[in-house]
């Protein structure tokens, strides 16, 4: 039933930022991710760079982005993300923050370059791609490493 919870609640914030936390019954969170999101949303221009990108007109998009608001949202995505997973009991697995974590960084590196690559939408995608895959290897990395370290402590 827990795996179940923390699935949904995944679903609904990779959804819309703000609803896993209403799922988990935290408010006052879900208000403020739900206000940061439009926030970054309407003055970023992505829903507008979402279009132009699914319509295949990369240029359109980069010229669209206001990358100064575009900065702030794969980080305010992925933790508020995280949070719900988190507070829906998942997390308890040691480093398991590290794909949120690599997904953010690298999703901002992608809009970074966006605008010299595959636009800000695709790039970022990319990356927040490639961030969870690095994410899942470090944490793997950094587990067997303490594991080690226990057994020979």
């Amino acid at each position: 039933m827990a795996r179940s919870k923390q699935l949904e609640v995944v679903l609904w914030s990779i959804a819309f930022p703000g609803f896993g936390q209403f799922l988990n019954g935290q408010f006052l969170k879900g208000i403020t991710f739900l206000i940061l999101e439009l926030l970054i949303t309407t003055h970023s221009n992505l829903n507008t760079i979402i279009i132009s990108s699914f319509h295949g007109d990369i240029k359109q998009a980069i010229n669209q982005t206001n990358y100064q608001w575009l900065m702030f949202y794969p980080c305010v995505y992925l933790f508020a993300i995280w949070d719900a997973y988190r507070d829906a009991g998942g997390g308890k697995e040691t480093y398991s923050f590290l794909p949120f974590v690599c997904s953010a960084y690298f999703g901002t590196v992608g809009v970074i370059y966006s605008s010299n690559l595959w636009g800000p939408i695709w790039m970022s995608i990319l990356l927040i791609v490639v961030g969870i895959i690095i994410g899942i290897v470090f944490r793997r990395v950094l587990k067997r490493i303490g594991e080690e370290t226990s057994k020979s402590g």
